[in-house]
């Protein structure tokens, strides 16, 4: 019925537009002030009818959801089609034409400046960690930047060496071309090294962007979400600690075997311990220059920087089989750095970077950049805040740096040649200040998420101990499956009304949240899948407080024993059956030849045993049928067994993102065990994804039907109240709306 007062305006649009849609200025509209007020004092009610799935998609005329094949899309050809593939794989044509060059220009020259001051030290530290000559540091920081100028769409990381992947280029290089001692008698030996490590370094750049642009192309930037942010963050803090090993050498002047492999850092931790009395002064360039340190005290320098641009080479392929695993794992987490600082970046400035547009500009910095002997390359956490503080807005900051390190390159590279390496190992060393601060994440995750916790305590100590690559698969692989066993182990509770509302909450949590009387609700705050679905069914049967096993292993028994007992009285009925057939042809004599009054004086009870044999089996086999019809009743009262306190199970399945036929197989499980022990199932609050997947699944049958799939748990509730099954001593009451 519709209200009769004058706040009908108000209740249609709030029935139709639903709680929270009713904004104070159309409530004015529709009723003067005063009653405007009051009615914000009342409580919101709304009156619908109950719904299972079959009303709800007759009464919201359900129907497939469309679907859009991504790949018909791909596969179009038209000129407006090649125009926007141009737009989107060559953003520089976007953003370029709208540089706004009064506002920016200047700050992104100050910028540029700024991270090419910081990328040129760098540059040649990072070279050593990556075990090559310092002048392919300034190589690495010219090509690749230019590279991503022309195709990233992050306006203020900036592109370039960063320490964690060239320890990890260090690794592999190490490993294929091992670094010869510094000997004047193997300078030949050590120049031979060189060049391999630089082959070994350039083609594995060629594979790190071959890998990252054909992520890119086929749209797969997501693959980076497996790599959580408690994964890097412990990555990168253990490899800081091995950039940090690998510096003692430079530092002491230290000339140290080669290690490579599992526990290569522990190796060289107690290398350097032990060859720490032949460490050599240390000092600066021009003290270097001035006072010979590398004749008169063997101090190790940066040696001969060439002038100009390198031809470009064709990468290596006979060591494509080699490099292919470590190829793939720099490639991943040079994307996941990158592109978790960009995203970090676009957030608080307003504007959006895209994933698999990143992943290709990474992969044609890297591909170009192998082919001119860089190596692979990410974007540096220090100076990506340097350029954003500095006043960098857009990407043309990367291009200044580029231009400033090819200046360096071309006409000024001669001027760095009697720089200590100590010099450089120590730029390396203060440049971890960042990450090595990252060990402060034990004490906030230990308060916040411990599983968080211990996923960056392993891939922390499994980096230490394995090595990069094999550390990061070790944390990807420990991370899948702790999340796994989370999804197995979920939180399964019993629902209670929340007194006058239709909410439903865990009783255990709520005090106020009671059972409705003769109906259980359960819920899994999990998806149920084949790793789970035994837990869920387990679980469900545990917070029932109904041994729903041993109950209908119980019921069985007595049900045989019943079968066994009519099958004896079937046989015992046709013995009597022989018995009589054997007996007609013989007689009764009685005297015929009584007296009426003889007849007449014999008692009642003396006739009656004058029946006929087979009068007789005729008894016996009519009363055998009855009681065969007595045992022939099959309920729990019946049988004498316990009855549970319940009649219904409600399963609030809103926890639910999707079905496999291991799900499938459990809930109709679930549905055949509780209806052995006389109680009715109901499922409640499915999403349409899910509810596509059991119809898919063949799941609805003449067993179970969508009437038994309720819109929410409260519908289910109401419905289950009104259609009881008989349950002594059990109440029916529900707390209504």
């Amino acid at each position: 019925m519709w209200p009769t007062d004058a706040s009908w305006g108000l209740e249609y649009c709030t029935l139709i537009l639903g709680p929270g849609k009713i904004r104070p200025r159309d409530t004015q509209a529709l009723l003067p002030t005063t009653q405007a007020m009051e009615l914000r004092k009342r409580d919101y009610h709304m009156e619908r009818p109950l719904l299972n799935q079959e009303q709800l998609e007759e009464l919201g005329h359900r129907g497939s959801a469309p679907r859009t094949h991504q790949w018909q899309t791909w596969l179009q050809c038209s000129r407006a089609r090649a125009h926007a593939l141009l737009l989107q794989h060559l953003p520089i044509l976007v953003w370029l034409p709208r540089y706004p060059v009064r506002d920016w220009l200047l700050g992104d020259l100050l910028s540029g400046l700024s991270v090419a001051i910081m990328q040129l030290p760098q540059g040649l530290a990072y070279a050593l960690l990556a075990g090559l000559p310092p002048v392919f540091g300034l190589y690495s920081s010219f090509y690749p930047v230019f590279i991503y100028f022309l195709f990233g769409t992050s306006r203020h990381i900036s592109v370039g060496t960063f320490a964690v992947m060239s320890v990890m280029v260090g690794s592999v290089t190490e490993s294929l071309a091992p670094q010869a001692l510094n000997d004047s008698t193997i300078n030949e030996t050590a120049r031979d090294g060189d060049a391999a490590r630089v082959q070994v370094a350039s083609t594995l750049s060629v594979l790190v962007g071959l890998f990252q642009v054909g992520l890119g192309l086929v749209h797969f930037g997501f693959v980076v979400t497996y790599l959580s942010e408690p994964l890097v963050r412990g990555y990168t803090t253990a490899a800081a600690v091995q950039v940090f090993v690998s510096q003692l050498k430079y530092v002491f002047g230290l000339h140290l075997s080669s290690h490579s492999g599992p526990l290569s850092l522990i190796y060289t931790v107690l290398e350097v311990c032990w060859k720490l009395p032949q460490s050599k002064l240390i000092g600066a360039t021009s003290i270097s220059y001035g006072v010979g340190l590398k004749h008169r005290f063997e101090v190790d320098v940066v040696g001969n920087i060439p002038t100009g641009l390198v031809p470009p080479v064709a990468p290596n392929s006979q060591l494509f089989s080699k490099l292919m695993g470590s190829a793939f794992a720099i490639a991943l987490v040079g994307f996941a750095i990158a592109i978790s600082l960009g995203k970090i970046f676009a957030l608080r400035h307003g504007y959006r970077v895209d994933s698999n547009q990143e992943l290709v500009a990474l992969g044609l910095s890297n591909l170009i950049g192998g082919i001119f002997q860089c190596f692979p390359v990410s974007c540096s956490m220090s100076r990506s805040l340097v350029q954003e503080s500095t006043g960098g807005n857009s990407q043309v900051a990367g291009a200044v740096s580029s231009l400033f390190i090819l200046l360096i390159i071309v006409k000024l590279g001669e001027l760095f040649r009697c720089l200590p390496k100590a010099v450089l190992a120590a730029i390396v060393i203060v440049n971890l200040k960042g990450m090595l601060g990252q060990l402060s994440d034990v004490c906030s995750l230990w308060k916040a998420n411990r599983a968080d916790l211990l996923i960056w305590l392993v891939t922390f100590m499994a980096t230490i101990l394995l090595n990069l690559d094999l550390g990061l698969v070790a944390a990807v692989i420990f991370s899948l499956l702790l999340v796994v066993v989370r999804t197995q182990r979920p939180h399964y509770s019993i629902l209670g009304q929340v007194p006058d509302t239709d909410i439903y909450r865990d009783v255990a949590e709520y005090s106020e949240a009671k059972e409705v009387p003769g109906v259980k609700v359960f819920r899994s705050s999990a998806t149920v899948y084949f790793a789970n679905a035994e837990f869920y069914s387990d679980a469900l049967k545990q917070r029932c407080g109904v041994d729903v096993d041993l109950l209908i292993s119980q019921k069985k028994k007595l049900l045989k024993k019943q079968e066994q007992l009519k099958l004896k009285q079937l046989q015992k009925d046709k013995k009597l059956q022989k018995q009589a057939a054997s007996s007609k042809d013989t007689s009764v004599s009685i005297n015929v030849n009584s007296s009426l009054e003889d007849m007449r004086s014999n008692n009642v009870e003396d006739c009656k045993a004058m029946v006929s044999p087979e009068d007789r089996m005729e008894d016996a086999t009519a009363s055998g049928q009855e009681d065969s019809k007595a045992l022939d009743v099959s309920t729990l009262k019946a049988l004498g067994l316990p009855q549970p306190d319940f009649h219904s199970l409600i399963l609030d399945l809103s926890a639910l993102s999707f079905v496999d036929t291991v799900c499938l197989k459990s809930l109709k499980n679930i549905f055949r065990d509780f209806r052995e022990i006389e109680v009715e199932v109901y499922m409640a609050a499915c999403h349409s994804p899910v509810v596509s997947q059991l119809e898919a699944g063949h799941f609805f049958d003449a067993s179970v039907t969508k009437k038994h799939l309720f819109a929410s748990v409260h519908d289910a509730v109401t419905f289950a109240l009104q259609h009881p099954r008989p349950v002594p001593d059990s109440p029916v009451s529900v707390t209504r709306l």
